[in-house]
Parts: C-alpha cells; sequence; structure tokens
C-alpha cells in the first residue's frame, strides 16, 4: 500500500516537472512570436526584428508586436568612457615616452539608422556590450596614439602646444579608425605624459642648463634694461623740463592771445559806444533842426499874421482916421453943431447930486461943503439949467 502510494507521488511530481518544462518550452517557444509594451528608453535607441531581419529601427518609446520570429533590441546612446595608458611608445628621434588618453565612446544613435542596418551583424556585441566596446577602443587608441607620437620628435610630443596637436592627431586618428565600426569619439584628452628616469634627469639637466642660459640672458637685459631705464629717466627729466618751458611759453601766447581778445572786445565797446553817441548826437542835432525849422516856420507863420494883423490895423486905423477927418471936416464947416455937442455932453456930465460954483476966472475952487448960507450954488436936480460958459470946469 505505501508502495503504491509512494509510486503515485513519484508519478505526480514527475507531472508537475513535466508540466512546468513544458510550460517554460512553450513560452520559450512563443516569445519568438510576439512581445508586448517593450519600452526603449531615452537613452536608447530600438531595433525592431521580423523573421530575425531588422523591421526598423525606433526611438524612446513603449512597442509591441506580433509575427513570426519578431523581437526586440536596444542599443545605448549613453557615453562609455575610456581610458588608455602606454608607457613604451617611442619617438621619431628615438625617445621613450609613455602617454595617457582618455575619452568618451558614443555608439549610433537614431539619426545613424543606415548605419546601424548595415553594421549590426558585425558588430552587434559591440553595440550592447559596454566592456567589448570599451576594449576595442582602448586597443584602437593604443595604435593611434603610436601612430601620432611616433611621427613627431621628442619636443613636438610634450612641449608646449604640441600637447594640443598631439591630442588633434590621436583623435582625429582614433576617430577614423572606429568610425568603421560605427562608433565615434568625443572629448578626448591627453592628461599625462609619462617619461623614464632617465630621460626625466636629462630633460631636467636641458631645463636647468636653459633656466641658466635664461638667467644669464635675463641679467644682460636687465643691466641694459637698468642702463636704458637711466637714460630713459634723463631723457624724461629733459622732455618734462622742456615740456614745463613749452607748456609756459603756451600758455604766455594763450594769455597774450586772451588779452589781445579782451582789448579788440574793448575796443569793439568803445567803437560801438562811439557810434551810439553819434547816433545819439545826430539825432538830437535832427530834433534841433526840426525844432528850429518849427520855430522858424512858426515865426514866420507868427510875421505873417502880425503882418496881416498891421494891415488889418492900419486899415482899421485908416477907417477910424477917415472917420475922425469926416467928423473933423463937419466940425469945422458947422461950428454951431460943435458947441451943441459940448452942450451936451456937459449936461449929460451932472447928475441929481452934482453942485455947480461959478468962480472968478483965475482962481483956483476950494472945498465947498454945500449947506444953508452957501452961495452962489445952483441944484442940478432942478428944472433950472445953467448955461455952459469957456470958462466953466
Amino acid at each position: 500500500m505505501n508502495r503504491q502510494l509512494n509510486l503515485a507521488g513519484v508519478r505526480r511530481i514527475v507531472v508537475v516537472v513535466i508540466a512546468i518544462v513544458g510550460i517554460v518550452l512553450l513560452l520559450s517557444f512563443a516569445g519568438q512570436f510576439f512581445y508586448f509594451l517593450e519600452s526603449v528608453q531615452e537613452q536608447e535607441v530600438g531595433i525592431q526584428f521580423r523573421n530575425n531581419r531588422i523591421h526598423e529601427i525606433v526611438g524612446p518609446g513603449v512597442y509591441s508586436d506580433v509575427g513570426i520570429f519578431v523581437s526586440l533590441e536596444t542599443i545605448s546612446s549613453q557615453a562609455i568612457p575610456f581610458t588608455v595608458r602606454d608607457e613604451e611608445i617611442i619617438t621619431q628621434d628615438k625617445q621613450r615616452i609613455g602617454l595617457v588618453v582618455s575619452g568618451d565612446i558614443f555608439r549610433p544613435d537614431l539619426g545613424q539608422s543606415p548605419l546601424i542596418r548595415e553594421q549590426w551583424a558585425q558588430y552587434r556585441g559591440i553595440y550592447r556590450d559596454d566592456l567589448l566596446a570599451s576594449t576595442r577602443v582602448q586597443d584602437l587608441a593604443r595604435q593611434s596614439m603610436k601612430v601620432c607620437v611616433g611621427d613627431r620628435t621628442f619636443d613636438n610630443n610634450i612641449i608646449g602646444t604640441s600637447r594640443d596637436e598631439l591630442r588633434n592627431c590621436i583623435d582625429e586618428e582614433l576617430n577614423n579608425l572606429v568610425a568603421d565600426i560605427g562608433l565615434r569619439i568625443e572629448n578626448l584628452v591627453v592628461p599625462e605624459v609619462i617619461l623614464s628616469p632617465a630621460v626625466q634627469a636629462a630633460l631636467d639637466a636641458i631645463v636647468q642648463s636653459r633656466l641658466e642660459t635664461e638667467k644669464a640672458a635675463q641679467d644682460e637685459l636687465k643691466a641694459e634694461a637698468e642702463a636704458a631705464a637711466e637714460q630713459a629717466r634723463q631723457e624724461g627729466e629733459i622732455r618734462v623740463e622742456q615740456s614745463r618751458i613749452q607748456e609756459q611759453t603756451r600758455q604766455q601766447i594763450f594769455l597774450a592771445q586772451l588779452e589781445q581778445e579782451r582789448l579788440a572786445a574793448q575796443l569793439a565797446v568803445i567803437e560801438a559806444t562811439q557810434n551810439n553817441d553819434l547816433a545819439d548826437l545826430a539825432r538830437q542835432q535832427a530834433v534841433l533842426l526840426a525844432t528850429k525849422e518849427n520855430e522858424l516856420l512858426q515865426a514866420e507863420e507868427n510875421l505873417r499874421i502880425a503882418e496881416i494883423l498891421a494891415e488889418v490895423a492900419l486899415v482899421q486905423a485908416q477907417a477910424d482916421t477917415a472917420l475922425q477927418d469926416a467928423l473933423a471936416l463937419i466940425y469945422a464947416q458947422n461950428p454951431e453943431y460943435v458947441e451943441l455937442l459940448i452942450v451936451q455932453a456937459n449936461a449929460s456930465a451932472l447928475t441929481d447930486t452934482d453942485k455947480i460954483i461959478f468962480t472968478p476966472e483965475g482962481t483956483i475952487p476950494t472945498l465947498v461943503l454945500p449947506g444953508p448960507g452957501i452961495v452962489p450954488t445952483v441944484e442940478t436936480g432942478g428944472q433950472t439949467t445953467v448955461p455952459a460958459t469957456a470958462d466953466s470946469p
């Protein structure tokens, strides 16, 4: 009974193992016919296969496909850093040096899809394996280093700007070699040049000798420079003194010019003042002349008026004289009329309150106060009339 149970258990275990193996085989076989939601990262390039041939090269994203022998593989576009060290490189002049070269390896990107299709079958491992790519590039870098160093002398490899020329040579040579496998090298540098102890000692001696030679030359140049400096100092003092004298002369000339300009300005002001005075004088003379002309015209006008008035007065006088002459003629021809006029004049000269006193001829009248008993008196206010006489006052 126990034996049967054991056999049954063994059978179940065998069935489970066979089922698992079958499932694995089935999944493995089924994986040849589809892939689902396979991702291509940002730093990767995807290669889609159908019938074990490249169907399409795609960029970052998520992809699915169904078919016969379909698959998706990726190539990283990240840089692979590498460093190469070679201590046994012979220069053109048979000197031994060493170099250290480093840089970054880049595999084909999406823009180089035709190159990937062309080179995939040969360099799939280099595209997929960082270590394999780095090893291959290191070997090619050593070859490039030997070529570039061997074409140059010792000095042209390690001194001054020759280091930059050496780096450019290795960069160009290495990129030409890796281009055949679809790779490129960037950021290549030569951080270190390795010298053997003997070469280093010889180089130090050369440097020391060069420094001593340069020091002697520098001392000589220093002496010459000091002499030149002293001469330059003396010349400078002379130039300074000459400049000072020239500046003083220039200032004096400038001040003389300013004084001349000031005098010219004063002369212009004086001339302008004189012109203004002459203009004022001419204006005053014109006013005076006009005034005199006006006065002369006024005098002439007054003279004409006076002449006219004189003529008028003459005519008036002649008219008055003619009247008097006519009256005189009348008086001369009619004396009775003259006496009548005298009487009338005397009569009209008396008023009601006047008194007439008759005095002897040849006497002077005295003050007479009218009153009772004062005679002879004549009342002029009455009807009595006193004949006028020649002796009456």
